[in-house]
C-alpha cells in the first residue's frame, strides 16, 4: 500500500498547480505513477497524487500533462472544493491522505515529518503544518472550535472590539510557530490524515460549499476520539484563496452560511438562528455605510461593489442548508 495520498482539487489556478506538484516531485518521497504496481521508494516515503480538475477552463489540462505521474481525475463541471475532496478520499488508496490546496507549495521535507509524526502517535488523526504567507510570514491555521461568542466577532467588522482573550485563544496564537500543540482545528490548505479517520467518520459534509468544512470534519474526528496535531516542524507556503477569488462576490454568502450551518449542526437551532440573524442585521448596517458613501461619490465603483456582495448575503437570508 501507498503510504501518501495527496489529494489537490483544481479550479482556473494552472499555475500554482505546477509550482504545487513541482514542489512535492522536488522534495524527499517516491512519487507512485499509477501504472508502477511495484515500485521500489526504499524508505522513502510512497506517494500518489491525485488532482480532481474540476473543469476548469484555463491550461490547467496542458500544464497536467507535463507531470505524467500524476492521476488525473477529470470532471464535467466544477465539482467545488467539498465534494472535489471527497471525489480524491474516495480514489485514495494510501493508509494516510493530504488535502493539499492547488495553491500551496511544500517546503523541503514535510510530508515525511507529518507522515512520521502519525506513525509514532497512533491517537491523532489528523495533522497540521506551519503554513507561511507568500512573504514568508507565518499565515494563521491553527484553531480551537468556536464558541458563539467567538462567532459574533470573528470575521465581522465587529472583530477589532472583541474582548482580548476571546480571539486570541480561538486563533492559538499564544504558542510558537515551531510547536507541537494539540488543536481542534486546522485550516483546510493542508491536512494530513489517516485512512482510518475518513473509514470511520465519512468525508466532508457537502452540504458546505465551501469554508468551515474542515471545521466540521475535524469536530467529527475530535467527537469520534482522535487527536488533531499541528506540527510546526514541517513548512507549506499558501498563496491564499486564488480558486475563491474568482467569485467574490459569493464569498460573504458562502463563509457566513457555512458558519450558521456548523452552529446549527453542532450547537443547535437556538443558537443558529440568533447567529444568522446577527449576521444579517450587521450586513444591513454595512450596506447601508457603502450606500452613504456612494452617493457621496466616494470610490463609487469600489461601493456598487461591496453593495452587490452584501445585497447577495441579505437576498439569501443565510438560510440553513437542508
Amino acid at each position: 500500500m501507498t503510504d501518501l495520498s495527496i489529494i489537490i482539487v483544481s479550479w482556473n489556478v494552472a499555475d500554482l498547480l505546477a509550482a504545487c506538484l513541482e514542489s512535492i516531485l522536488a522534495g524527499p518521497v517516491c512519487v507512485v505513477s499509477a501504472d508502477d504496481s511495484a515500485p521500489d521508494c526504499g524508505d522513502r516515503l510512497s506517494v500518489e497524487i491525485l488532482v480532481i480538475e474540476s473543469a476548469s477552463t484555463d491550461h490547467t489540462m496542458e500544464v497536467l500533462g507535463r507531470f505524467p505521474q500524476v492521476r488525473v481525475l477529470a470532471q464535467k463541471e466544477n465539482v467545488g472544493f467539498v465534494r472535489g475532496n471527497n471525489i480524491g478520499l474516495t480514489a485514495a488508496e494510501g493508509r494516510y491522505v493530504m488535502l493539499l490546496n492547488p495553491d500551496t507549495e511544500v517546503i523541503g521535507d514535510a510530508l515525511p515529518v507529518l507522515a512520521a509524526f502519525l506513525d509514532a502517535h497512533p491517537d491523532v488523526g489528523i495533522v497540521g503544518p506551519h503554513t507561511l504567507n507568500t512573504d514568508g510570514s507565518t499565515q494563521s491555521t491553527r484553531r480551537h472550535f468556536p464558541t458563539l461568542l467567538t462567532a459574533l466577532f470573528e470575521s465581522t467588522w465587529l472583530q477589532p472590539y472583541a474582548p482580548p482573550g476571546v480571539l486570541r485563544h480561538y486563533y492559538v496564537s499564544d504558542a510558537p510557530d515551531d510547536a507541537i500543540l494539540d488543536v481542534d482545528w486546522m485550516q483546510g490548505s493542508a491536512l494530513m490524515a489517516r485512512r482510518e479517520v475518513f473509514e470511520q467518520i465519512g468525508g466532508m459534509d457537502e452540504r458546505i460549499v465551501m469554508y468551515s468544512d474542515e471545521l466540521d470534519w475535524c469536530r467529527r474526528a475530535k467527537d469520534a476520539g482522535w487527536r488533531v496535531v499541528y506540527v510546526g516542524a514541517a513548512q507549506i507556503v499558501h498563496h491564499g484563496g486564488k480558486s475563491s477569488e474568482q467569485v467574490a462576490a459569493q464569498r460573504h454568502m458562502y463563509f457566513q452560511q457555512s458558519k450558521v450551518y456548523y452552529f446549527r449542526k453542532h450547537h443547535g437551532p437556538l443558537a443558529a438562528g440568533f447567529l444568522r440573524r446577527y449576521l444579517l442585521v450587521l450586513y444591513a448596517w454595512q450596506w447601508g455605510l457603502e450606500w452613504l458613501k456612494f452617493r457621496l461619490g466616494h470610490k463609487p465603483e469600489l461601493r456598487r461593489a461591496r453593495m452587490a456582495a452584501y445585497r447577495e448575503v441579505l437576498r439569501s437570508g443565510l438560510q440553513l442548508a437542508r
